[in-house]
């Protein structure tokens, strides 16, 4: 088909399968070795900070998310030790329970690295995987591009480097080990590219209905802007009339191999899939509002915080937060990217415009997307006119999308331009337009070169619970709590626990934590949108105002009942305070204040090892 590597300068189109192996005495093996440790090299320098001390270093701008996936990590040597359901977890939410299929469960990386977690503890675990997907991410767009694109090594590397450190996916490694997972993309992509193939419908049908399977179980936010994006080019691409005949040919292969997909794909994620849509403390969307996580348009232009540019105090706070600054382009690289389409256009045989019209439009329509419901404008909505989004806002799947995570997919449409722009500059002839061209390059990326993410002290692991002195107060799988309770913001007690997971043996389990869930227990509980943690109990949040704000209140007889009442709800059976607790982004938690509210509850402590222990009777 028309994306594939053309077998001579000329920019032409040939088959899905060009002839170019004998242009290749040997695979390029030294070229990819050098692309995968610059890639790799690259990825430890961005995550140098929780490298230096895995186990009480943490990302100062999502100590929540590292708590969640680390616990993960730990629930799958748990699961693979015990026997139990990877899609519900009965060790956290007490006593209801979470349902993974509805949260990010990274199922296959749980299982793979398990061994890892289990020698190492999730801290490690964590950062490994995190590094890897960066490089991974790195290397599989330039192994894609490679294939099928451009004929040279040094557009891929550029391409591939690009779309795996480019600024959304800095901004979502402080946390997000599914959003890193940017390999997935490019799999995809190349297996669907494959599926017109004559005679190798049923492999390649069968390759990439595991490959759809392990994306979900992964990223499935990602796998869906991937097939969308590979809906929308296709289908774009397949109407141009100079390919037109081209894709009617291979639609009969392509379909009966995506009949192959569609069953190995059903069959695999069946109970995945009845598990994030019918099973129990499911929710209707997201935890989050559509009309805040949006993408201001203003944002394109604007500079990452973790770049170059923004050490130079050039950076932008038009995202909800450093963890989605998802586009922050720069001026510099949009205005590159429309100078580059134009050139290459000019330069492109009919076929070749058929690819560049799919890839433009892919982005343009992801551009749209990815701004939300409503337009806005440096922090502002513009005006109350609806935007394509505002009517898939409520369809499924787009009910459970955050808008400005469409950005993202322009990621992969500027590497592929910046890619085919390389790859025409080498065969250019030296002169202005080619040293104009370089020098634009260089000033487009230069100033989104990433900086590392940052990272911040946590409180080590108690001995109270490193030594497992805590099973001589909790019964087997009964329920222990640190204070405050564990949530977003302050999320030691859930990562301890995750520590006990991963070394198997007794357990406890913990009532709250981090994750996403319904806003009620009851019937129309999945009827509803979904929140961040537990709904909140009194006594939870007595312990939360303290820990955030300081508060401590006048306490009466009736919160001491109350208080009874929700423990008893929960089942907790002791509860402990430890000398250090977390905040997050360097925020300063009220030790003092938590203890104070605790004594005035429960009475004084006993002093056990390195904490402060009430037992509930």
């Amino acid at each position: 088909m028309s994306v594939a590597v053309p077998t001579s300068a000329v920019p032409t189109d040939p088959p899905s399968e060009p002839a170019v192996a004998p242009l290749r005495a040997r695979p390029p093996w030294r070229a990819h070795l050098t692309v995968a440790l610059i890639a790799l090299a690259l990825a430890v320098y961005v995550t140098n900070g929780l490298w230096r001390d895995p186990y009480e270093h943490v990302l100062s701008d999502n100590v929540g998310d590292q708590a969640w996936f680390e616990w993960l990590l730990a629930y799958g040597v748990h699961m693979l030790g015990n026997g139990t359901d990877p899609y519900f977890a009965e060790m956290m939410n007490a006593p209801l329970g979470v349902n993974l299929a509805a949260n990010t469960s990274i199922t296959v990386y749980t299982v793979l690295f398990a061994p890892l977690t289990w020698l190492a503890g999730p801290q490690v675990s964590f950062v490994t995987i995190l590094t890897l997907n960066l490089a991974g991410s790195a290397f599989a767009w330039y192994l894609f591009l490679r294939r099928w694109l451009v004929h040279h090594t040094l557009p891929a590397a550029l391409g591939g480097l690009f779309c795996g450190f480019a600024p959304g996916f800095i901004s979502h490694a402080n946390g997000h080990l599914n959003w890193t997972a940017g390999w997935i993309a490019p799999v995809v992509l190349w297996q669907v590219l494959k599926l017109r193939e004559p005679g190798r419908w049923l492999r390649h049908g069968l390759i990439l209905g595991v490959t759809l399977a392990v994306g979900f179980s992964i990223a499935p936010e990602g796998l869906f802007y991937t097939a969308l994006a590979c809906g929308v080019f296709l289908g774009v691409w397949s109407l141009a009339r100079p390919v037109r005949q081209e894709a009617r040919e291979a639609l009969p292969t392509v379909l009966r191999a995506l009949g192959v997909t569609a069953v190995v794909a059903g069959t695999l994620l069946a109970y995945p899939l009845y598990m994030h849509f019918a099973g129990p403390l499911t929710f209707t969307g997201t935890g989050f509002n559509q009309r805040y996580f949006l993408e201001d348009s203003a944002a394109f232009l604007s500079f990452p915080s973790r770049s170059l540019a923004g050490l130079a105090g050039y950076g932008s706070d038009l995202g909800p937060n450093r963890t989605e600054e998802t586009s922050y382009f720069g001026v510099p690289l949009i205005a590159l990217m429309i100078i580059a389409l134009e050139f290459l256009w000019r330069g492109a045989d009919p076929g070749r415009r058929a690819t560049l019209r799919a890839v433009a439009v892919t982005g343009a329509f992801f551009f749209v997307l990815s701004l939300g419901p409503r337009l806005n404008w440096m922090g502002d909505e513009v005006a109350d006119f609806p935007l394509p989004y505002a009517a898939l806002a409520h369809l499924p799947l787009f009910d459970s999308a955050l808008p400005l995570r469409f950005a993202l997919a322009l990621v992969g449409v500027f590497g592929i331009l910046l890619a085919l722009l390389a790859e025409q500059l080498m065969t250019t002839k030296p002169g202005t337009t080619r040293r104009a061209f370089v020098a634009g390059i260089v000033l487009a990326l230069l100033p989104i070169f990433p900086l590392p993410v940052r990272d911040q002290h946590r409180a080590p692991e108690p001995a109270f619970i490193a030594n497992g002195t805590w099973q001589r107060y909790v019964s087997e799988n009964g329920v222990l709590t640190a204070l405050p309770f564990a949530l977003n913001v302050h999320a030691d007690g859930q990562r301890w626990q995750a520590y006990t997971m991963a070394r198997g043996g007794p357990q406890f389990r913990i009532p709250d934590g981090y994750f996403l869930g319904p806003q009620n227990t009851g019937e129309n509980g999945s009827k509803e949108t979904g929140r961040i943690g537990a709904p909140p109990r009194a006594t939870d949040w007595l312990f939360t105002r303290a820990a955030l704000y300081g508060y401590v209140p006048q306490l009466s007889e009736v919160d001491r009942e109350q208080a009874r009442e929700d423990f008893a709800y929960w089942g907790v059976e002791a509860v402990f305070l430890a000398d250090e607790i977390t905040g997050s982004d360097h925020r300063i938690l009220f030790r003092e204040a938590v203890l104070t509210t605790a004594t005035e509850l429960l009475g004084e402590p006993e002093r056990v090892d390195d904490v402060l222990l009430w037992r509930i009777r």
